[in-house]
Parts: C-alpha cells; sequence; structure tokens
C-alpha cells in the first residue's frame, strides 16, 4: 500500500468529518468469478475456503473445505458450472469433542478434508491434528449428516483420503503434521473396511517419502485416484506460500510411486498453487481446484483446466511443452448447466428465521448468545462475559464471516442496551480492531480499538471517537450507531461511522489486517460485558449488516 499523502493522513488522525456520495453497501456478493461471455476469471472463490476437495455426482458438483475451529464447521458448496458456487450449508454444527471447542482454539479442529459419493452416500473424511480422522456421512449433500466417527485415533494425522478399489476394498492414505507426530513430508497407506468404521492394519506402509525425492518438503495434503490401472496421488510440497502440486502414480496400491511435478507457479502471479481436487465436467473434460495463499484473504480457490498426457495429468498451461503447468488467470469455463451467477452470501437483512450460512462463531455456539424473533428484522446479539481488556481472539461468541473480496465494505447499523464492555464491529485475525460502544468511566464511549501485536495477551490501543453519554442522553439506551468498514486492496481498512447514517466520519488510521492461525481475516460482530456484571439485560441490536463493493 502506497504511503498516504499528509493531508489525507493528517484527515484519518483528526477524524475529520467524511461525506460520502456512496449508498449504504447492499447485499451480494462483490467478487463475481463468471465473466459473462462464457469465460470466467480465478480466484473462483475469493474468499477462505482453505484445502478444497471436489467431486461431481450426475450433473451437480459439490465442495467443502477446512475450517479450523470455527463452528459450524466443514462447508458445503454446490454448482451446476464448476464455477458459480452456493454455500448451502455446514455438514458439522459443532466440532467435537464439544468441550474441547467450548472455547477459542485457534489453528486446530478442522483441517483438510476430502469429499467422496459412495455406496449411495456423501462421505467427508476430515482430520483433527490434535484427535485423529473422523468420518461423517449423508444421503443428502446439505444434510443431515452423521455425527462424527473417530476412525483413525493419534496425533499429527491429517489430510485423510480413501479410495474404494475395483476389488471392493477400502484403503486410506494420508500425511502428517511435524507439530504433533514430530515428522512430516511423508504419505502412508492404510487399508479400512468399506464403510469406513475400522482400520485393517496396525500402523500401514508409508508409500510415498518426501525425504528421499530431491527438493521436497512438507508433502501433504493428498487425493487419492484410479484411472486406467493406475493408482494416483495428487499432493502439494513446498508449503503453503511457495510450493507446487506433483502427482505419483504407480500399478499397485502399495508402490513403488513415480513422481512428477505437474503445476508450479512458473511465471504466473498466482504462489504456491496448491493442494485441492480433479474432477471432472459433464463432457468428461478434466479440472482441478487448488487453492492460494493470500494472507489476510485467506487460501482462496482456483480452477485450473487439466489434461492427460502420456499418462499424467498437466494442469494450468504448460507453456514449455515440458509437462508442469502454470496457473491461469482466465479461461473458458468447463461444460456445466448454466444456473445463472451465484456466489456464497456475504451479508445479512436478518429477516429469515436462521442467520445466513456465511455466519460463523469463534467456538462452537451455546444457547443464549443470540435471537432472531427478539425484535422483528434484527440480530440480536446477547453480551458474553469476557475480561474486560482481554483479547477478543478469546471471546467464543464472536459472530464472523470471511472476507468475500479483495475490496468490499461493511455496513450495519447497531444499537446497544445494558452495561456492555464492547460491541460492535471488528476485523478479526492474529492482530484486529473493532469499531463500536465500550462503558467507560464517564458512560459509553465510541471507540476504536486495535491489537497491533500477536502475542496472546496483546492490551488492546484504544481511542474515544466521541462520548454516546450526554445531556438528556445521559441514561438513553439503544442510540442507533452506524458503522462501516471499507476494505481496500492489501486487506486496508478504513473505519468510520455516523449518526445518522448520510455523515460519516473517519476514526483514526488505516488497520492492516492480518491473517489468522491458519485462516484468513473475519469480519463480524461482538458483544461482551464484564464478568459479574449486574443482571440486567446487555445485548447488541444489528438492523443489517451489508456487504457490497
Amino acid at each position: 500500500m502506497k504511503i498516504m499523502k499528509t493531508a489525507v493522513a493528517l484527515a484519518l488522525v483528526c477524524s475529520a468529518p467524511w461525506t460520502t456520495a456512496q449508498t449504504p453497501a447492499q447485499p451480494g456478493g462483490p467478487w463475481v468469478a463468471d465473466l459473462g461471455n462464457g469465460r470466467y476469471q480465478n480466484p473462483i472463490l475469493y474468499a477462505d475456503y482453505s484445502d478444497p476437495d471436489a467431486i461431481r455426482v450426475g450433473t451437480t458438483f459439490y465442495m467443502t473445505a477446512s475450517s479450523f475451529s470455527n463452528a459450524p464447521g466443514l462447508p458445503l458448496l454446490q454448482s451446476t458450472d464448476m464455477v458459480n458456487w452456493e454455500l448451502v450449508g455446514h455438514a458439522l454444527p459443532k466440532l467435537v469433542p464439544a468441550q474441547a471447542f467450548a472455547t477459542p482454539q485457534p489453528g486446530k479442529g478442522v483441517w483438510a478434508p476430502s469429499l467422496r459419493h459412495h455406496a449411495g452416500k456423501f462421505w467427508i473424511f476430515y482430520p483433527d491434528p490434535d484427535f485423529g480422522v473422523y468420518v461423517i456421512t449423508a444421503t443428502s449433500f446439505a444434510g443431515p449428516w452423521s455425527e462424527p466417527h473417530l476412525l483413525l485415533a493419534g496425533k499429527g494425522i491429517i489430510d485423510p483420503s480413501p479410495l474404494w478399489d475395483d476389488d471392493g476394498k477400502a484403503y486410506l492414505v494420508h500425511a502428517w503434521a511435524k507439530s504433533r507426530a514430530g515428522f512430516n513430508n511423508i504419505l502412508t497407506l492404510r487399508e479400512m473396511d468399506p464403510e469406513a468404521r475400522t482400520l485393517l492394519d496396525q500402523r500401514g506402509k508409508d508409500i510415498i517419502d518426501g525425504n528421499k525425492l530431491g527438493g521436497y518438503t512438507t508433502l501433504e495434503g493428498p487425493k487419492f485416484y484410479k484411472k486406467d490401472g493406475y493408482y494416483y496421488i495428487f499432493a502439494p510440497a513446498g508449503g503453503v506460500e511457495h510450493g507446487w502440486q506433483s502427482v505419483f502414480r504407480s500399478r499397485t496400491i502399495a508402490g513403488p510411486y513415480q513422481d512428477r511435478i505437474v503445476m508450479a507457479q512458473g511465471g504466473s502471479t498466482t504462489n504456491g498453487p496448491h493442494q485441492g481436487a480433479w474432477v471432472d465436467d459433464l463432457k468428461g473434460r478434466a479440472w482441478f481446484y487448488h487453492f492460494q495463499d493470500k494472507r489476510a484473504y485467506g487460501r482462496i480457490v482456483h480452477l485450473q483446466p487439466m489434461r492427460w498426457h502420456d499418462g499424467w495429468p498437466v494442469i494450468g498451461e504448460d507453456k514449455a511443452g515440458k509437462g508442469t503447468g502454470e496457473p491461469v488467470l482466465m479461461h473458458d469455463k468447463p461444460a456445466g448447466k448454466d444456473s445463472g451467477i451465484k456466489a456464497p452470501p456475504a451479508g445479512d437483512e436478518f429477516n429469515a428465521a436462521k442467520l445466513g450460512q456465511q455466519w460463523q462463531w469463534n467456538a462452537n455456539e451455546a444457547p443464549g448468545w443470540y435471537e432472531l424473533n427478539a425484535k422483528q428484522g434484527s440480530l440480536r446479539l446477547h453480551a458474553q462475559a469476557a475480561p474486560v481488556g482481554g483479547s477478543v481472539r478469546d471471546v467464543p461468541s464472536v459472530l464472523t464471516q470471511k472476507f468475500p473480496a479483495p475490496a468490499f465494505t461493511v455496513d450495519t447499523r447497531i444499537a446497544v442496551q445494558g452495561d456492555l464492555s464492547r460491541a460492535g464491529l471488528v476485523v478479526l485475525g492474529i492482530q484486529y480492531a473493532w469499531i463500536g460502544v465500550q462503558q467507560g468511566k464517564n458512560g459509553r464511549e465510541l471507540v476504536l480499538a486495535t491489537c497491533a501485536e500477536p502475542a496472546a495477551a496483546c492490551k488492546e490501543q484504544v481511542q474515544v471517537l466521541r462520548p454516546l453519554d450526554q445531556g438528556a442522553d445521559k441514561h438513553a439506551d439503544k442510540q442507533a450507531l452506524y458503522l462501516r468498514a471499507q476494505v481496500s486492496d492489501g486487506a486496508v481498512v478504513r473505519f468510520s461511522y455516523s449518526m445518522d447514517g448520510k455523515q460519516y466520519t473517519l476514526a483514526g488510521q488505516p488497520f492492516t489486517a492480518s491473517v489468522g492461525r491458519w485462516v484468513g481475516a473475519q469480519v463480524g460482530l461482538l458483544a461482551t460485558q464484564a464478568p459479574g456484571a449486574s443482571g440486567a439485560p446487555a445485548y447488541l441490536d444489528a438492523d443489517y449488516f451489508r456487504v457490497g463493493k
């Protein structure tokens, strides 16, 4: 981000009034991948759908992704053309063990899942690096999904991918997390019963050892397939920011496996093309989904053309003709059914009986955190006890959604009731900032608070923007506030506020959003009160949460 000119910087520091002709951001997606002319642009999802896996069943395409410690987990996305995706739910209402995720656990929880359709059912195999590999199933993709079954207990067992072979036998290949297992860069094969209830061996066999391959580090994220008598394992290596996509093949399931790098950054602008899924379109042409690590924006999803040559996949554009492609930014769309422009939701008017599908909590939801029927057309977020001055990262009841585009605007109108220590609009990551209401020594204040240190004990820097309890309003509740966060390229956030929804005042200096623990930055709402606060109701009412360009 270029250094701002002195006059602009002074205006920000002084919080000068700022009148804008912009209308409030309207509900809808601020990023659209479908160009409307038979072509698409990457990424197809400019949001943190990390470690995507996708399949086709009949004429419909399905996708899930990592969700780490946010709840609900395992997002369920659906498409008819491989480019326009709808978010239809989550497969995991609460993370298990439930008590372990009653409080925020950054970087833990649901790591890279595998999605399959077999024997008339959808299957998701997902790893928790601290507990093991779980399996859930459903007859309908949107759910309900079964309770998680712990197929393989243990620490550091990650990125599982199943394969049901032609002879009826079933297998699982997985990777290892060095942070828990003490080693990584190895893929291990296990035999399991076809119902994925138990494993049929004691330890399995390490079938691919990246330490024996020149230049390989952090081999992980395997996806298991079979084609034309070959067993294929698609697996990235080299790390999420600077790595590449490899494929391994063998005539026998236990190896030995040949290896080839089939996609790397090359001369493209897409760093570390990493971990995803091979899917055929409706005409049988091959495609590959993968993610790109974009720091504060998370791990965003790209779609690459793929072709087979001499029994090997080539992903992206192979400019050198050597079998290693590089990512493309635009391409003709796959063969699918045109169902119009669609995108995961990125805003909520709070008019429905449920929260929008995009919302997630900072930990497993507990009863009484919110209501949608307390006031017509609004969300009531009940203040939960949290240490005054403690980190927002440690608050379970923060309601968040993903950054949906490189540049976007969030508008919300809130009113507060009762003794709240914090209430407002938050941008959450390892570093975070929020704008809203706090209880000061002389009454309520409108503040901008930032936490610029990644340490858990970060002390918020609080700037009082204006007192709210003055004169006849000293004891008034439910004073309406209009809050705005404008995010520009580079994840630079400019907060502003208004008392009438027309004239906005910039608040403080720009804040650069940061990555979370394995996740991108998130934006949402929070309401807390001091432990032991009076029993009188304390809450935030939000009339809407609008996300637009």
